[in-house]
């Protein structure tokens, strides 16, 4: 690890005027420990976001959920009114990780940490997400890689906050000395073809400064649901939020995005449609899973996850419509 400066910013103006290529930013500092110790990132600065007062507020209102980039996950997995009104949300928070490291990492962390693909993480590979020309993946040990747009880059998103987030419609505010952005999270992740390096298109002087989740709709409910090796604290095989809202016994809009199976929180746009106009049963949601998994392209080694996958699908749309599983 090199050396650094650590600055403790008293005012979010404070913290920003601080920014440039060369600092980074620290919240809960799980991931970043890590990527420091691999030497991905090699900061001259931290700045530790833990000291700027009003980024860890919750607030719930008829416009929907506000939530401020430093709200630990294990505050969200227990806040009441996330639980009652953003089901999905509440459960992600609730099933990442480890107690631990629940109380320690934030929203914001969560949804801008870097892949865990091995071959990032380990500085003996120059892999493209590097700088370098090749995806070792694509022909190496790629058993827990993408299955979807996996052809220039099979690292898979790790944020299981921005799976629940992108099916529940939710924007975030970007901060930066010039002035504020509103961006809808889903775009604001990118694909590997656009710049394989990056992950999502927060520039070096901005900050994620609230977190914006709208109101469920009448007779919305959702859910999320992770298949891992080992429920306690592992990594997921597939992870999947599900939200569905009904009218007169039928499925009126669905959003099913899945994590762990692409570079980004991948919608499964064939599922959503299969589900609309249709009563929410065992027969309607095996046809939708069986859309979401169209067009994968699993590797040699991960073709196992294209069958989780599907049924993972399935039991959270059930789920969600309140159906045995």
């Amino acid at each position: 690890m090199n050396r650094f400066e650590w600055t403790n910013p008293a005012s979010l103006s404070d913290a920003l005027a601080q920014l440039d290529s060369n600092v980074t930013v620290k919240a809960g500092g799980v991931d970043l420990m890590d990527l420091m110790k691999e030497r991905i990132v090699a900061p001259q600065r931290l700045v530790n976001l833990r000291t700027v007062p009003g980024l860890d507020r919750i607030e719930e209102g008829p416009e929907g959920l506000r939530m401020g980039p430093l709200v630990t996950l294990a505050r969200l997995a227990a806040e009441p009114r996330v639980n009652e009104r953003y089901g999905a949300l509440a459960r992600a928070a609730r099933h990442a990780a480890t107690p631990q490291i629940r109380n320690m990492a934030t929203a914001g962390g969560n949804l801008l940490q870097r892949p865990h693909c091995w071959y990032f993480r380990q500085e003996a590979f120059p892999c493209r997400k590097k700088g370098g020309p090749t995806c070792f993946a694509q022909h190496g040990e790629n058993a827990y890689h993408a299955i979807f747009d996996n052809h220039h880059c099979a690292a898979v998103h790790p944020s299981a906050l921005a799976v629940a987030l992108v099916a529940l419609g939710a924007r975030i505010e970007v901060t930066s000395p010039d002035g504020q952005r509103e961006v809808a999270l889903e775009p604001f992740f990118t694909s590997p073809d656009q710049n394989v390096m990056r992950e999502n298109t927060l520039g070096p002087r901005e900050l994620i400064t609230q977190i914006r989740v709208p109101a469920p709709g009448d007779g919305a409910a959702s859910f999320y649901l992770k298949q891992g090796e080992k429920e306690s604290f592992d990594w997921p095989l597939v992870e999947v939020a599900v939200v569905l809202e009904r009218r007169l016994g039928q499925c009126a809009r669905a959003s099913v995005v899945m994590g762990a199976v692409a570079h980004r929180p991948w919608r499964a746009k064939g599922a959503e449609a299969a589900l609309v106009g249709q009563s929410i049963n065992e027969a309607s949601a095996r046809a939708a899973a069986a859309a979401a998994v169209a067009g994968a392209t699993p590797l040699a080694d991960n073709g196992y996850k294209v069958p989780i996958a599907r049924a993972v699908v399935r039991r959270a749309i059930l789920a969600a419509a309140g159906a045995p599983s």
